[in-house]
């Protein structure tokens, strides 16, 4: 009998012990959520990182100040990788297992994120909205994948063959960062050239954190090429076409959304105007038309004393996003409950012009459309309507 009671009372512990752990999962407490991001805030694309920081920081003050979802708050942390996939480990075990996060939203890198996942889906922690274009993003399916960005392979293969077209390109080369990003820009030039019968005429790469050019442009300039696919962010394009500049090398630039950014311009000045980019939202000038876009950027300078970029777009819309399909999944929210009305999720073009997105149990890829940006007298100028690949 003694048996049979200690076992009785072992089993009503663990049920209980159960039923608590399913009330409160980690990072869910009853007035709070831990939301988790690593951002680069001090590397290569620090800019960026930044960027994205801040406005992750203004939905979700926002948000608090609005009584938070169904009464918990968000407490945002945010850890830095300096843009390294070993740091992004170390960044991921640190906000997984030490300060126990809910869900990581919005982190920067191809790279970083392909490191990072395996430890937060080790504890079924979701990986939502990164922000990066790579098709590992969603694919292959895993449920703790979200993404909401066009990839950088469909942004090319579906912008460039008009643009090439267009311009009566004879030659195309393209110069990429050596990783995981860089190559699924290739992969993209490799596809769309395959539909007009066309092979790259030079391919030339560099690694991340480079800083010198010469010799990759020297390559594109001596093979003839009258067209340049950049699979290159910030520093990196600006050398490029920079370096072109001084080299006499005047082909048409194109780079994908990692370097649709206003820091192209303020940083590389009038050298930059006439490059293309693929891109979806748009970048939030101060003094834009539109009424709703110009007090949004008001508000974020306010508060952050600077200009807000597209970076900042994708932070914010991040935590808007995870916010929504949090307060549809209920009081009782759990990654199981999260992840059930993420997949019935809808989301409508918004103010800054996103394509509208829609998810579902075998569809974690928000939309796959996309549209091309032009840099014209420092300021960049929607030239395309959205693109969906075929």
């Amino acid at each position: 009998m003694k048996r049979l009671f200690a076992a009785l009372f072992a089993a009503t512990v663990a049920v209980l012990a159960a039923s608590a752990g399913a009330a409160e999962p980690q990072g869910v407490s009853k007035n709070e959520i831990v939301v988790g991001s690593i951002q680069d805030l001090s590397g290569p694309i620090a800019g960026f990182g930044k960027q994205v920081r801040l406005g992750m920081m203004l939905r979700a003050d926002e948000i608090n100040e609005q009584g938070g979802i169904n009464g918990r708050k968000l407490k945002l942390l945010v850890e830095d990788s300096g843009y390294d996939p070993k740091k992004a480990v170390l960044a991921a075990q640190k906000l997984v297992n030490q300060d126990k996060i809910f869900i990581m939203v919005g982190h920067i890198g191809t790279a970083q994120n392909n490191a990072a996942m395996p430890v937060q889906f080790e504890k079924n922690i979701v990986n939502f909205f990164p922000v990066t274009a790579a098709r590992e993003m969603y694919e292959p399916f895993n449920r703790l994948k979200y993404s909401f960005a066009a990839t950088y392979f469909d942004q090319v293969r579906t912008a460039m063959p008009k643009l090439v077209k267009d311009k009566g390109a004879k030659k195309v080369c393209i110069m990429y960062q050596d990783d995981e990003f860089g190559l699924e820009v290739l992969r993209g030039g490799e596809a769309a050239l395959k539909t007009m019968s066309m092979e790259l005429a030079e391919k030339t790469s560099y690694k991340r954190g480079a800083t010198d050019f010469s010799s990759q442009v020297a390559r594109m300039k001596a093979s003839g090429c009258d067209f340049v696919l950049l699979g290159t962010i910030i520093r990196e394009t600006i050398g490029a076409i920079a370096e072109s500049r001084k080299a006499g090398f005047a082909p048409t630039f194109m780079g994908t959304s990692a370097s649709y950014t206003d820091l192209i311009h303020k940083l590389g000045g009038k050298a930059m105007d006439g490059l293309y980019a693929t891109m979806t939202v748009q970048n939030p000038y101060l003094d834009e038309t539109s009424k709703q876009i110009s007090f949004w950027a008001t508000k974020y300078k306010t508060k952050f004393n600077e200009d807000p970029t597209v970076f900042s777009i994708y932070g914010y819309n991040a935590i808007d996003a995870f916010a929504r399909a949090a307060a549809k999944a209920g009081p009782n929210l759990s990654t199981d409950s999260f992840i059930k009305a993420m997949d019935s999720m809808s989301f409508e073009s918004d103010m800054f012009g996103s394509a509208p997105a829609n998810f579902t149990p075998t569809k974690h890829l928000g939309s796959d459309a996309s549209r091309l940006s032009q840099l014209q007298d420092g300021r960049w100028k929607v030239v395309s309507d959205y693109i969906k690949p075929n």
